[in-house]
């Protein structure tokens, strides 16, 4: 395996581009130890093959650098862009010497035990599988206290040092002192009153995190926009750690909306966009890629305004290699809707695009090559929320608070995640299958056979060495060797 100062990761370095991207360093068991953004890769990267440097001087990046043995790049076309992937691939992979990102000791939680007879908002560093509903994370510590202690003169509930006491009678006291009384409450109160004020504290304070949520969107926007990356990266990933709290909340509040409710949301979107019929069935696509690799695509369809994940589809781009979102809308839309007319199963009542007028027409001449009847069809551009039409009708934009726009909005967001998810998976694996690299006496035309036959990594290791030997190429010994080296290499 090739050593920090070896000439092969020197020439490494030469070659790589001096554009915006995200690198990955690993250790000699090939597992991803550091992701890191730059501005220019080729500059960024070859700071940590210099030891002279003084920023290698410090310990912890000296004891990165002592563990690094290889390392991969992924070009992007923005340090905006590097930004966002960091995270991403940070999420994904919790690199060992990424603690500024991963170490859960940066936020706090606000805890709440149900199952207790009166339960109590406690503070905690870490969620644990324990029934218990938390809120949060919050990256300010102050900020969090001083919201509790708010709450509690607002509602009269109970923190970490209350102390109640039951009464003869079955009541409660709450607090020895007269704080409840100077806040305005009763001090004395039955179970049921309590729990009453804690479902009040717990709207406030999901609503209160949806406000901080924006809060730090705007902060991480503005960061950006300044070229102050590093101050966006904080805020970003505070940003990811509170919508992954709230993310479940949002989802049962969706799902668990009354049929009378979904049907009227249908009857509206029909109105606003001018429909023949009721859309109960919908399907919407998305494209993803990370500047033109790694091109995917994702449809998923919504039944009577709650998705049908069972219906959900994804697409690797086989048309063409590259770039072009036009040319992959077209080609994603035609696979999905000649496969239906050959099954001949229904179109939906509505397809949505993510996208704007030049996606929008891609989908409607991917249906026009194939001699199709076009659905009606819309797109949904961000930029505005705007809805956009196939024909000569004029943009439309819905009103913010339009249920219809919102049913919109979670089709497309949902498609987006879809595609997101696939995106990640084909990087992962892509990331995975590189461990064959370090085997020595493989080439590229043995690990092609190999992964060919088993699929992927996690399929070879799953192979005995019979199996493995069976693989035009591969013999026993080779066989012998590359079990026990998937078994050394089981991190990855």
């Amino acid at each position: 395996m090739p050593t920090l100062g070896s000439s092969k990761l020197k020439e490494k370095v030469r070659r790589l581009p001096s554009k915006p991207g995200v690198y990955l360093m690993k250790d000699r068991l090939g597992s991803v130890i550091y992701v890191g953004k730059a501005k220019n890769l080729k500059k960024r990267v070859s700071t940590y093959f210099q030891p002279s440097r003084s920023f290698t001087q410090q310990p912890k990046i000296r004891a990165l650098v002592e563990m690094i043995r290889d390392f991969e790049t992924i070009e992007v076309k923005s340090e905006p862009e590097a930004l966002i992937l960091e995270g991403q691939l940070i999420k994904k992979w919790k690199p060992k010497y990424n603690t500024d990102f991963t170490d859960d000791k940066r936020f706090l939680l606000v805890r709440l035990d149900r199952s207790r007879e009166l339960p109590r908002f406690t503070l905690a560093r870490f969620k644990k599988e324990d029934g218990a509903r938390y809120f949060g994370p919050f990256a300010q510590a102050y900020q969090i206290r001083k919201t509790l202690g708010e709450m509690r003169r607002e509602f009269g509930i109970l923190l970490s040092d209350s102390n109640p006491k039951r009464l003869d009678d079955g009541r409660f006291r709450l607090y020895e002192d007269v704080r409840s009384e100077l806040y305005g409450h009763d001090n004395i109160v039955t179970r049921e009153m309590y729990l009453d004020r804690v479902d009040r504290a717990c709207n406030f304070l999901q609503g209160k995190s949806k406000e901080w949520l924006e809060d730090l969107k705007a902060k991480m926007n503005a960061a950006s926009e300044k070229k102050h990356f590093e101050k966006a990266a904080e805020y970003r990933d505070i940003v990811y750690a509170l919508e992954a709290s709230l993310k479940k909340t949002r989802k049962f509040e969706r799902e668990a909306m009354p049929t009378e409710d979904r049907s009227g949301t249908l009857d509206q979107l029909k109105e606003a966009l001018e429909l023949p019929t009721r859309p109960v069935a919908i399907e919407c696509f998305d494209i993803s890629h990370i500047s033109g690799t790694f091109v995917v695509a994702s449809m998923v369809r919504f039944e009577n305004g709650v998705p049908n994940k069972q219906q959900y589809r994804r697409y690797k781009i086989r048309s063409f290699e590259g770039n072009d979102d036009f040319r992959s809308m077209e080609e994603v839309v035609g696979r999905r809707y000649r496969r239906l007319d050959r099954e001949d199963k229904p179109f939906p009542d509505l397809v949505v695009i993510d996208g704007g007028k030049g996606q929008v027409t891609a989908a409607v001449k991917a249906f026009l090559i194939q001699d199709l009847e076009v659905p009606p069809l819309v797109g949904l551009a961000k930029k505005e929320e705007t809805i956009i039409f196939p024909d000569e009708r004029k943009p439309l934009v819905l009103d913010a608070n339009s249920r219809a726009l919102r049913l919109l909005q979670r089709l497309r967001d949902e498609a987006h995640r879809f595609a997101n998810t696939y995106n990640a998976d084909l990087r992962s694996k892509k990331l995975k299958e590189s461990l064959l690299d370090d085997f020595t006496g493989l080439g590229p035309e043995k690990r092609s056979r190999l992964l060919a036959r088993f699929k992927s990594i996690d399929g070879l290791r799953q192979a005995n060495i019979d199996e493995l030997e069976s693989v035009e190429g591969i013999g026993r010994i080779t066989a012998e060797r590359l079990q026990k080296f998937l078994d050394t290499n089981r991190k990855r």
